[in-house]
This record gives structure tokens, sequence and C-alpha cells, in this order.
């Protein structure tokens, strides 16, 4: 018999023919050493019994066999279909409970794996979506000094003026680009933060160092209040990425003559890292969008930026176990509050 083409049918066919033999070779045998007739019959009987049982059984378990296959692929399509999940079997000792539980969690997984992808796919056509319109501003100015400077005379003081006009708007796009490599880089753990314990004032002050320029420019009085003694467990680089993103935003928003105060304390678990200005403010129904990536409140879209930053310190903070609240009314400063833990 061909063992690819072995089948159930041909099995049962084999079993009844092999305990038929045997009857049949048992019967003769007492048949010969008897030679008693009521032997035989009474043999041949119980023969007739076995095997018309064993074929109620063969027939029974064939049933049992073919009704968990049709029900087990019908199953198995639903599942592929997200359709339902499967029935649910309290009996501990059937046979088939095992692969019904595996079969459950095995429909989890999909569900899950469908659930998430769903979600990448939303998320990607939303980040499409978002930088498709952060570019098209630059862009098409870019194509607008482009084809004034091609199609018309235009005097060398105002060439100069639209090409440093281009000069903003390319560094705008390189910004972005940039902005969402990090962010690219995060999310997807090409980058991953490496934790060591060594003082936080050294971070906080090479972020400082990045925005003292512009507070100067605005005439703004940055004040700090960060112990040397501080030794906190974190990723010198990207936090201090966090902390600036953060006190950038503070100097944009910030008024000429402003003021923005940094203080640090220890607690037990966490270090507390505040940064407050004398800004605009945010009003309470706007604090939980401010965080979302690339978004910007209508009153500040005159004031130069992409709306990323706050995004990349939330997720540069959460991803050393941390995280940020905002205090903050419209109209009378915020305050920004990053917790990072000890260990």
């Amino acid at each position: 018999m061909n063992g690819d083409k072995l089948s159930i049918n041909r099995v049962c066919a084999a079993g009844a023919v092999f305990l038929g033999v045997i009857a049949a070779a048992a019967v003769a045998l007492a048949a010969l050493l008897t030679k008693n007739p009521a032997v035989v019959w009474l043999g041949l009987l119980f023969v007739a019994l076995v095997l018309a049982c064993a074929a109620a059984f063969v027939a029974f378990l064939r049933h049992k066999l073919v009704l968990f296959s049709d029900n087990l692929c019908r199953t198995i399509e639903d599942m592929l279909d997200g359709e339902a999940p499967p029935p649910e079997i309290y009996e501990a000792e059937n046979l088939f409970y095992k692969i019904n539980h595996r079969l459950t969690r095995l429909y989890e997984v999909l569900r899950e794996n469908r659930m998430s992808i769903a979600k990448e796919r939303a998320d990607l056509q939303e980040l499409i979506s978002d930088i498709s319109h952060q570019v098209k501003t630059p862009v098409s100015n870019l194509k607008m000094i482009n084809a004034t400077l091609l199609e018309q005379p235009v005097p060398e003081e105002k060439q100069r003026e639209f090409l440093q006009a281009s000069s903003g708007q390319l560094d705008k796009l390189d910004f972005l680009m940039q902005a969402m490599i990090k962010t690219s880089r995060l999310e997807t753990g090409v980058i991953s933060l490496e934790r060591k314990i060594q003082p936080l004032y050294d971070t906080l002050a090479a972020a400082l160092g990045g925005i003292l320029l512009n507070a100067e420019k605005k005439s703004i009085h940055v004040s700090v209040d960060c112990p040397s003694d501080i030794l906190l467990s974190h990723d010198k680089k990207w936090t201090g990425e966090a902390l600036f993103n953060i006190l950038d935003n503070a100097v944009k928003y910030t008024p000429a003559g402003g003021v923005i105060q940094v203080s640090v304390q220890s607690w037990e678990l966490y270090v507390k890292i505040d940064i407050t200005d004398s800004g605009r403010g945010i009003a309470e129904s706007r604090q939980g969008m401010i965080f979302k990536r690339f978004y910007r409140e209508e009153e500040v879209h005159d004031v130069e930026g992409i709306g990323i930053g706050l995004y990349l310190a939330r997720e540069i903070v959460t991803m050393q176990d941390g995280y940020i609240k905002v205090t903050s009314a419209a109209g009378s400063g915020s305050t920004f509050s990053v917790f990072l833990p000890h260990g």
C-alpha cells in the first residue's frame, strides 16, 4: 500500500482483513484441536461479535474524526477571516481540549497582529499626511522664489533677499528631515538609549548651551537651580536632546524680556526637572494635544517651528521609564516637569 495514499478507510479495511484472518486461523485451529462443532460455532459467533463491535467502534470513531476535522477547518477559516473565536470546550478530559486551547491562543495572536497591522497602517497614513502638510509650504515657497528669479528681472539686493528666504526654507526642510530621522530611529529601535549613572548637571548644561544665544537675543533671563551632586541613570545625549526641545520651546513662546526658570529636585524614586517660562501659556483643553507629532496651536503659526520637539522629548523620556507633566493656563506661562527614575 502506498503510504502517500493512505487513508482512514484503507486503514480500517486493512485492520478488518487482518482481524478476519486472525479470527479464521483461530477458529480453524480450535476445530482441529477439539473436533467439536459446538466449539467451532461458538468461536465463529464470538468472532462475529468482536468484528461487529470493532466495526461499530471504528464507525463511531470515524464519525467523530470527520466531525472534528470539519469543525476544525471551519473554525480555522473563521479565525483567518477574523469572524469568531474558537468555541469554548469546558471538559478538560476531552481529547480535543488541548487543540481547542491552542486554537484559542492562536486566534488571540492573530487578532492582536491584525489590530497591530491596522494601527500601524493608520499611523503610517497619518504620518504621510502630516509630512505632506509640513513639506507643502516650504516647497511652495521655494518654487515661487525660483520662478520669480527665473522669469523676472530682480535687482541684486532683492535677489539676496530671495536667496536668504530660500535658505530659510531649505533649513526648515532639513530640520524636518533630521527630526523625522531621529524619531524613526527611536521608534524602530535602530537607536537604543544607553543609560549610565552620571551627573545630571552636565546633561542640563549641554541642553542650556543650545538655547542661551536665542534667549539673549530676546533678552530672556534664564535662571538655573541644579545641585551638581545629583547622579542619575540616563542617556546623556538623548536626555539632553529632550531637555533642549523643551527649553527651545520655552524660548520661542516667551516674549522678549521674559523669564525662564529651571530647577532640579531629587526625590526618593525620581528626579524632577521643572522648566518654567513666562510665555503665553497653554489652555487646559489643549495640554493633552501638545505632545502629538506636528501639532501646533493656531495662534503660534507665526513662530518658527514644525511641532515635533515635544513629541520627540516625550518619546525619549518615556523610553527611560520617565514621564512629562504640564502645568499651565492661558496667559500665565507654563511649567514642564520631567520625571526620570533613579534606577
